[in-house]
This record gives C-alpha cells, structure tokens and sequence, in this order.
C-alpha cells in the first residue's frame, strides 16, 4: 500500500523517498527514473553545462515531480534564477550555508523550497526562513556534512520545526530504515548512497563496484580530499568516503597536507592521469547494498520493504500486550 504523509501529499508522490541531489552523480536520468517510479528525484548541482545537459535530460523525460539542489555556500543568484526560469522544477534543496539569498526566487518561482540542515541551529534557519521541507542530515551520510547521528537528529528536528515536515537522511539504504524514519517523527526519507548503486547514476562502472564491495568501517569522515582538491568547503563539514591509499597516507596529517603544495599537485596530476582513484563519497549504509539496479527497482524495494518492517513491528507490538 501507498504511504501518506505530508511529502508524499506535497509533491503527489507514491513513495516517501528522495533522492539525493549528489553533485555529478545524481544526474537528469537518475532524477526522472526515481520521479516516474513514485517518489521525488533531485538533481546534483553542478556548472552551467552539467545543469544544462542534465535538467535537459529530467524535464524531457520526468513524468511527474522533480527538483535540483543547490549548494548554499557555493552557488549564485543567477544560477539560481536561470533554472528556475528555464527549467521550473518543482522543489529547490538548498545545503551547507544560509538559504535567505535564494528563498525570494524560489518562492517567486512557484517552486517547494527545501533546506537541508546538520544541526539544530541550522534547523532554527530553516525555520525562520520558512522552508516547505527540512532535511535532517546525519552524519552516517555520504559526501559532505556534520557529525550528528541520524537517530538523534531526525526527532529533535522534527520536534523543532513542527508542523513543517522533516525528511531523514544519513546511513539509509533499505525499507528498514525509512520505517525507522517513520517512526521517529520523518514524513519521508532522502537517501544518497544507494542511488549511487545504480545504473542511471553519473559513476564510472568501478566506483558503482567499490560501493557494493564496502562495508561500513571502510568509509571516513574527513578533510582529506577537500584539501588535496584545493575545494573550498566550509571547515564546518567534512565528507564522507570510502577509505583508500591516499587517505591512508594522510588521514592524521590534515595540516601537513594543507601546508605541501606539492603533494596536492602530485594527486590532482595524477588523478587527472588516471594513475590514482578520486574520492568515492559514499555512507556508512554501503553495509546495505549488495547489488547495482535500476533507480525504480530500489525505490519500490524500499517502499515494500518499510511496510513489511511495520507491520512486523505492530505484530510483535500485539504479540507483548
């Protein structure tokens, strides 16, 4: 059966889930495979030509909502602007900064504005702001964020920011965890790094591997990367990855590494080359993903699998009276 919950009634969805606007890999066929199968699929931010090619690609082809993600810190005005004017998605997420700058334009757009948070105070923002959804980031998630556990942040937000309804994310990959996300108070779920496991996923064929080969303990949270790829991300967020030789040899020596230009030239050239492996984002839930499939055979196995884990659950509720 159809969960109903404030996002799937907001966007007229079949499925509470999201997909996570993962910068170069969540692309305009992944965006639109997991919109026509029932739930809300987002874009990845990205330069100009990859949000031209890719918002091409999910407004040819999306059947039904959609929407792009933007990265607060990073992104302008006018880009902001431009896609809404020239594609109309749905829904905005904006992550890792102030939303204020662009909530004008969203609303201005007619589009469902979203902000994802890592604490409590970015919650509050988001608030204020008058966000239509908020995204309590944990930090079991891939890619970017904070150190907050998903467990403990998704009811305190929810808490919070009532009636304004709030998704979960961090460390999701299965209907066990979106009937958790339910139960603590989520109107729905964002997941990230099981989508990466698809085949509509901008990832080359080994990273896609590398995923389903990992387990939890093989991931990091770190600056590692950021700092060997001279990006500029906000000190207040590390990223999450699978751990690899590179890291290795630099995960205790942040500042030794920011400090040797050299050694950043060394792997950007040989990245470049091909003669070491980039960063592979990805979560704590790789644990959970054993297979790469197509977007809508995950979203419809999660959606299945959340109800058989409640009605598990009410049964042995039933079973203790």
């Amino acid at each position: 059966m159809p969960f109903r919950t404030a996002l799937t009634e907001l966007f007229a969805l079949r499925h509470p889930i999201v997909s996570a606007p993962m910068g170069g890999v969540a692309g305009g066929a992944l965006a639109a495979a997991v919109s026509n199968a029932g739930g809300l699929g987002l874009v990845g931010s990205g330069d100009r030509d990859w949000l031209t090619r890719e918002l091409s690609i999910v407004a040819d082809t999306a059947r039904s909502a959609w929407g792009v993600g933007f990265l607060s810190w990073a992104v302008d005005l006018d880009t902001v602007r431009w896609v809404l004017d020239e594609y109309r998605p749905r829904a905005v997420m904006l992550s890792f900064g102030d939303p204020a700058p662009f909530v004008e334009a969203v609303r201005a757009a007619g589009a469902a504005l979203m902000v994802q948070v890592t604490d409590h105070d970015e919650a509050r923002r988001a608030v204020d702001v008058g966000a239509d959804v908020i995204v309590a980031q944990g930090g079991e998630a891939g890619g970017h964020g904070a150190g907050r556990s998903t467990m403990t942040m998704v009811p305190t937000v929810a808490d919070l920011a009532h009636p304004t309804p709030v998704l979960a994310a961090g460390g999701i990959a299965d209907g066990r965890g979106l009937a958790a996300a339910l139960a603590l108070g989520a109107a729905g779920v964002m997941v990230g790094t099981r989508f990466e496991a698809t085949h509509e996923a901008v990832l080359m064929p080994e990273q896609a591997k590398a995923i389903v080969a990992a387990r939890g303990h093989d991931t990091s949270r770190n600056r590692v990367f950021d700092i060997a790829r001279r990006s500029p991300w906000p000190s207040k967020y590390t990223a999450r990855m699978l751990r690899n030789e590179f890291f290795d040899d630099w995960h205790d020596r942040e500042d030794e590494l920011r400090a040797d230009t050299a050694a950043q030239d060394r792997y950007l050239d040989a990245v470049a080359t091909g003669g070491a492996a980039a960063p592979v984002w990805a979560g704590e839930a790789v644990d959970l993903i054993s297979t790469i499939d197509y977007a809508a055979e995950v979203l419809s196995k999660i959606a299945e699998e959340a109800e058989v884990a409640l009605g598990r659950a009410a049964r042995r509720q039933i079973d203790n009276v």
